[in-house]
Parts: structure tokens; C-alpha cells; sequence
């Protein structure tokens, strides 16, 4: 059977029951006596039970009263329970947050800083999932995202970090010299980091832009920066870094710039979350966190 009964005055039958006084209960709950004895009555007559005895001195359970309170107490305590969870989900520094970031971008930008916000913040834990795929971040539950381009998520707020530059470069041994123009790029062999598939390349000076997709000389493809500049550190062929990942290197002479004039558009590295005002304490820490950092960046 189907009871058709107000929660509310569930409350009531149980905060009365609790004290035993109507009295005390109407203090309790802020309202006048009149009403809380109106809202019994109708509670015993929509359930059709008689759940209390009164008399000028007292007020008793039935037994149905007793065990209908011992049942009914209960979902007002985890009720309670989960109210003091929430409470403290919003404004206490602790619990779980999800995270999702690009592999490159995550272990050269971000690694760092989280382990720097978690020794900071000890009751919160960090799920990060590195991957090149973009996932589902809503039925994989992410609290936060990083993404590099232009993310496209409706009812996310995106912030901007940090403009990448990706550039062509080549073993040290190789002669990059020969190569003067994009478009003759495609007389050599090349290695694809996915999803970077296409070389967007844009000229320092003029501007003029061009867009390179390997397919004749492409000898391998991969989805990790490391696995790419190892295969062009073994003379396999030439591929697209980023700035940050292949600078370094050159400066080493571990690798050798392809076209010094050219390199790409600025991707820009994004971080994304849900509400601005509605997020956990811990979300809106880490959020505060990364910005502050890659602020800091900016300046040195």
C-alpha cells in the first residue's frame, strides 16, 4: 500500500516522540503548539494509525507509535548525517578529487604541483587519469579537467595556464639545412605523436601559415612526447614537440630544429571545472592552487 503522507510531519510525530511534550516539541521545532498537534492528527489520520496517547499529564507511544519512531528516528539521524557530510564537503578541506589531464601536459606542467598540493593538504586525495583521449568527463564524474586547445564543454568554466608552441625538429646528425620550406617536408620521414596528427605551422615574420599532415614518409606513430623524441633521437624521422619538451633538448644537442622560423598556433593549456560557487572546499582549493602557480610561472 502506498502511504501518502508529509515528511514534515513525520518530523514532527518523531521530534514529539523524542521529547515527550508537545510543549517542548512546538519550542523545538519553532512553531506554535496549535499547529503541531493539527499536523499529528493529520499524519495518524493519512497513515490511519494511531501513533500516540494523550492525556493532561503526558503524552505516550502506542505500540504501532513506538515502532513506526524506532524506524522513522533513524532516517532523520542518517538525514542529519548526510546534511553534516555535505556541510562539511562545502567547507571543510578533505575527500576525494577527480582529475583529468593530457599525458605531456600533465606529467611536465601539472605532476608537480599536485604533489605540492597534496603535501599541503593532507586530508585530500587526488584520482588523476592521464590520457591523450577525451573522455566523457561528465559520465566519468571528473571534478576537475586540464585540456589543451580550445575546449568546448557546456556548463564548464574553462580558465587558460599556459600558450604552447609545438616545433619540427630532427636528429642532430640530420641535414635540416636541405629543408627551407614546409612544403618540403613531406620529402622526408616522419614520426606522428597522436593526437597532434596534423603540423600547424605558422611563419615568425610574415605569418603566413601552413598545414602539414604526414602520410607518405610517416614511419610511426605514438601518444607519448618521450616515445616520440626517443624515435627521433634514433634517426627514424622527424616530428612535431612542443616548445617546452624540445627547447631543452636542442640547447643539449640532443635534437636539431627543422624550419627555425616556423613553429605552431598557440595551444593553450585550460583547466576546467564545474560551478564557480556551488564547488567542494577541496575542488575550490585546487583550483586556487594551480591558478596561483601558473601565475607565478608567468612572472619568472
Amino acid at each position: 500500500m502506498k502511504s501518502n503522507y508529509s515528511l514534515d510531519d513525520l518530523r514532527c510525530f518523531c521530534t514529539v516522540a523524542e521529547l515527550g511534550s508537545f510543549k517542548l516539541a512546538a519550542e523545538n521545532l519553532g512553531m506554535p503548539l496549535s499547529t503541531l498537534s493539527r499536523r499529528i492528527r493529520q499524519l495518524e489520520t493519512d497513515l490511519q494509525l494511531r501513533l500516540l496517547n494523550r492525556d493532561a499529564h503526558r503524552v505516550s507511544l502506542t505500540h504501532t507509535g513506538q515502532q513506526y519512531f524506532e524506524r522513522s528516528s533513524a532516517l532523520f539521524d542518517e538525514l542529519s548525517d548526510i546534511g553534516e557530510d555535505l556541510h562539511r564537503d562545502k567547507h571543510e578541506p578533505k575527500g576525494k578529487i577527480r582529475i583529468s589531464a593530457p599525458i605531456n601536459a600533465g606529467s611536465q606542467f601539472l605532476r608537480e604541483i599536485f604533489f605540492d598540493f597534496l603535501l599541503q593538504y593532507p586530508e585530500i586525495q587526488l584520482d588523476l587519469q592521464f590520457s591523450n583521449t577525451l573522455i566523457d568527463i561528465e559520465a566519468q564524474a571528473m571534478d576537475v579537467v586540464f585540456r589543451v586547445g580550445t575546449p568546448v564543454v557546456e556548463n564548464w568554466i574553462a580558465r587558460p595556464l599556459k600558450d604552447i608552441h609545438f616545433i619540427v625538429c630532427a636528429h642532430p646528425d640530420y641535414p635540416v639545412q636541405a629543408i627551407t620550406q614546409p612544403d618540403m617536408l613531406s620529402d622526408h620521414p616522419s614520426i606522428v605523436c597522436h593526437p597532434m596528427s596534423t603540423w600547424q605551422l605558422l611563419h615568425a615574420e610574415t605569418g603566413k601559415a601552413y598545414d602539414y599532415q604526414p602520410v607518405l614518409g610517416l614511419r610511426l606513430e605514438v601518444d607519448e612526447i618521450r616515445m616520440l623524441t626517443h624515435a627521433i633521437q634514433a634517426g627514424l624521422g622527424i616530428g612535431y614537440i612542443p616548445d617546452y619538451f624540445a627547447l631543452p633538448m636542442i640547447e643539449q644537442g640532443e635534437l636539431s630544429r627543422v624550419l627555425p622560423d616556423w613553429q605552431s598556433k598557440p595551444r593553450t593549456l585550460f583547466m576546467l571545472y564545474r560551478d564557480r560557487d556551488h564547488l567542494p572546499m577541496r575542488v575550490r582549493l585546487l583550483v586556487a592552487f594551480v591558478m596561483a602557480r601558473f601565475e607565478a610561472m608567468h612572472r619568472t
